[in-house]
């Protein structure tokens, strides 16, 4: 581990205005694209504000969902980028990099997630994979800042070897569910792939749970 980041001429701690720019750009970041998914809703006809029925049999529905699932899968990066960044105490040459690299990846969500959403792709299996990598390098390259920051000594509460192995164990398994729903797309049904992402909503809280009893 690198003895003492402070004395680096890259290093801002965490009460430097050079790091509260960064915090601010990668917010930002976040917030924008959360923002463009709202471009991939088509305009509703007319026709389909009649009744109930017409507004949910128009394609408006699919989009919805699209705009709802990245919304959500934005907003959680963003809680672990903010939980990373609470637990460091500054930035240097690396952790920024590799934080620019994530969040450039954030920002290609809202272009996956028009193939997922368009009714004219959402059916192939290409679009649900291209989203699956999409997420799963994002998130890659989120527990890869925290793993750099830990080995750079960078973290408030440093880890062991042991600690930091299990930390990477929880980090892999949200890239782990993505990636293995690309043969499901191909081979099954691209609904069923996506509808396998759901898992996490069990399997990310009982990894946390673990997490802290070790």
């Amino acid at each position: 581990m690198v003895s003492d980041d402070r004395e680096r001429t890259d290093f801002s701690p965490t009460d430097s205005p050079e790091f509260g720019r960064g915090v601010s750009y990668f917010d930002a970041v976040y917030g924008f694209a959360a923002t463009l998914l709202i471009a991939n809703v088509d305009s509703v006809p007319p026709e389909a504000w009649r009744d109930l029925h017409a507004l949910l049999s128009s394609d408006v529905l699919g989009q919805l969902v699209g705009f709802f699932l990245s919304f959500a899968v934005i907003a959680l990066f963003w809680r672990v980028s903010v939980r990373c960044l609470r637990a460091m105490t500054g930035l240097d040459g690396p952790t920024t990099a590799i934080s620019l690299v994530a969040t450039a990846l954030i920002v290609l969500i809202p272009f996956t997630t028009q193939g997922i959403s368009d009714p004219a792709s959402a059916d192939l299996p290409l679009p649900t994979a291209v989203y699956a990598v999409n997420v799963a390098l994002a998130a890659l390259a989120h527990s890869a800042v925290f793993v750099v920051a830990a080995t750079r000594g960078l973290l408030r509460q440093p880890l062991d070897a042991a600690r930091l192995r299990a930390a990477m164990l929880d980090y892999a398994l949200t890239p782990a569910i993505f990636l293995l729903s690309i043969p499901l797309a191909f081979w099954v049904d691209p609904a069923v792939a996506q509808l396998s992402w759901l898992s996490l909503a069990v399997l990310l809280p009982l990894s946390g749970r673990r997490a802290e009893r070790g």
